[in-house]
């Protein structure tokens, strides 16, 4: 069985992680067109570093939970039959020991120049404008898909769906494209469809199941019945 499974940010959420987006507009507390923009970088980019330095130290912060979990442990048991696409920049999925992860919308502890286009993993701050690791220029930006951008490793996901059995969809709004559109090519290459969270999305009628809760609690229920029914 090939499974490919979409992670949002309600999966990141039981662990602290901030959502996205909050109802009131708000991305932690600044507006998304702020921060979350290649135009916002170019107006003010030390704005937009010192949101995104602080979001990278609050990672020390956070712990994979229940659900992270669950993922690693199927895909001990999958192989390469599992993919996990997250749309979150954060590496809960990694610490929890998944190996086969697709960032589609970037990562944190990750930084690409704009002069040679390197892409480096990073811990530190990118406020101080510190040089490229590779090419020594000081233009780094942090390594996260804005609005306007393509996100990672678009050809390789849509590969995944066309040859998946099962499409499952954890925590995520369905709001946000080409991720909202996962469950319907998945559905025409004769995948069965699974929607995981905590509360309807805007493309819950599209999925073949859905069941509404925590993460935490979900996602290692989904994993036992599958590994039993194998």
């Amino acid at each position: 069985m090939r499974v490919v499974v979409l992670t949002g940010a309600g999966i990141s959420a039981e662990s602290g992680v901030p959502t996205f987006r909050d109802a009131d507009g708000l991305w932690e507390g600044h507006r998304v067109e702020d921060v979350a923009t290649p135009e916002a970088y170019d107006a003010q980019p030390f704005v937009v570093h010192r949101f995104y330095d602080a979001r990278r130290a609050a990672l020390s912060g956070v712990s994979p939970n229940p659900a992270h979990h669950a993922l690693a442990r199927l895909e001990e048991e999958l192989g390469d039959d599992l993919l996990v696409v997250t749309q979150n920049i954060d590496d809960l999925h990694e610490r929890a020991g998944s190996q086969r992860v697709l960032h589609m919308h970037g990562e944190l502890l990750s930084a690409v120049c704009r002069a040679c286009r390197g892409r480096s993993r990073w811990e530190q701050d990118l406020s101080d404008l510190p040089p490229c690791p590779r090419c020594g220029v000081p233009d780094l930006r942090p390594d996260v898909v804005w609005f306007g951008e393509i996100p990672y490793e678009m050809d390789r996901i849509y590969l995944a769906l066309e040859s998946a059995d099962l499409f499952v969809s954890i925590g995520t709004s369905g709001a946000v494209y080409p991720a909202a559109g996962f469950v319907q090519q998945a559905a025409t290459y004769g995948a069965r469809t699974l929607e995981l969270n905590l509360q309807a999305s805007e493309v819950t009628t599209l999925f073949d199941e859905t069941r509404h809760g925590r993460a935490g609690e979900l996602v290692p229920a989904w994993v036992d019945e599958l590994l039993v029914r194998r």
